[in-house]
């Protein structure tokens, strides 16, 4: 399969109504700003995208959104992620209905599966779609991890193409690209913000930044730059980035991602009940990050 997943694709936030409903004008005044400032791809209903509140209406007209705003100017990658393998499966339809160009798959979440379930649950999906198909590992969020041996063996699937690795240990996301650096045409894409540079090096072909939301362009030069051979460029990019990843530490995820984009002008909202907004302290907080970042 020939599709490369490359590149700092956002996992774009899901904009809002004060009454919680999705504002579909402000979700196309994203996708035009974000592709504006150079992002090489689009990832609706991922995590950033609070891909569990949606039901399977609003979750097509989210997709179809995106899609048609985007008019084929960068790919876009369709989060599909539920607890059960048909369950993800129904989504995946409703992705090729659309006529997303990948979709991204978490590992399910509350269920504690071994490694041979992992293989199962992936490679049923693979088989169930012709679209290409990103792993999501998130052990953070879910509590279960792809091993990389799993993720080598699965990469031997014609249309799993990628692995996207939100842990946060370098060494997981090192051992995901040793093993599979002579499986043609399979990728590894940075899911911490903090290491995209690192990854870079590593051989990662890019990153899903949660943080590219705020600071596309920032985000985007760490690829932009490295590719170019500035490789100094490349790592101050990562630097100037830092600091935002860090803030999201200040409230329960992706609170920061939509204040930041408030902060900056952007009527998407805030996140659906429980997520709280941030206190107004930490509001100031990640004004000055914002700031000093010539953001706002």
């Amino acid at each position: 399969m020939a599709f490369i997943p490359k590149g700092v694709i956002p996992p774009i936030i899901t904009p809002l109504t004060d009454g919680g409903e999705v504002n579909y004008e402000v979700l196309r005044q994203m996708v035009n700003h974000l592709i504006g400032q150079g992002v090489h791809g689009l990832f609706p209903l991922g995590t950033t995208g609070e891909f569990y509140a949606f039901d399977d209406d609003t979750y097509r007209k989210i997709l179809e959104t995106v899609k048609d705003e985007t008019a084929g100017r960068v790919p876009v990658y369709g989060g599909a992620n539920h607890i059960t393998t048909r369950g993800v499966i129904r989504l995946v339809k409703i992705c090729e209905e659309v006529g997303v160009d990948a979709v991204s798959v978490l590992t399910p979440m509350f269920v504690s599966q071994t490694q041979e379930e992992l293989y199962d649950y992936f490679a049923e999906i693979a088989a169930s779609t012709t679209l290409p198909i990103i792993l999501y590992n998130n052990k953070p969020k879910t509590n279960v991890t792809i091993m990389p041996d799993t993720v080598a063996k699965l990469a031997k699937i014609d249309n799993i193409v990628a692995v996207k690795d939100s842990t946060g240990d370098m060494t997981n996301a090192a051992e995901y690209i040793r093993l599979t650096r002579d499986t043609p045409d399979f990728s590894v894409l940075m899911g911490r913000d903090t290491l995209i540079h690192a990854a870079l090096c590593y051989g990662a072909t890019g990153a899903i930044a949660s943080c590219a939301n705020v600071a596309p362009r920032i985000a985007a030069d760490i690829y932009d730059k490295y590719m170019e051979g500035d490789l100094k460029g490349s790592l101050e990019a990562q630097f100037t980035l830092a600091p935002l990843r860090i803030a999201c530490g200040m409230g329960t995820f992706p609170a920061v991602i939509k204040e930041g984009l408030v902060q900056q002008g952007f009527a998407v909202g805030k996140c659906l009940a429980p997520i709280s907004e941030l206190k107004p302290e930490e509001k100031e907080k990640l004004h000055k990050v914002l700031e000093d970042m010539k953001l706002v």
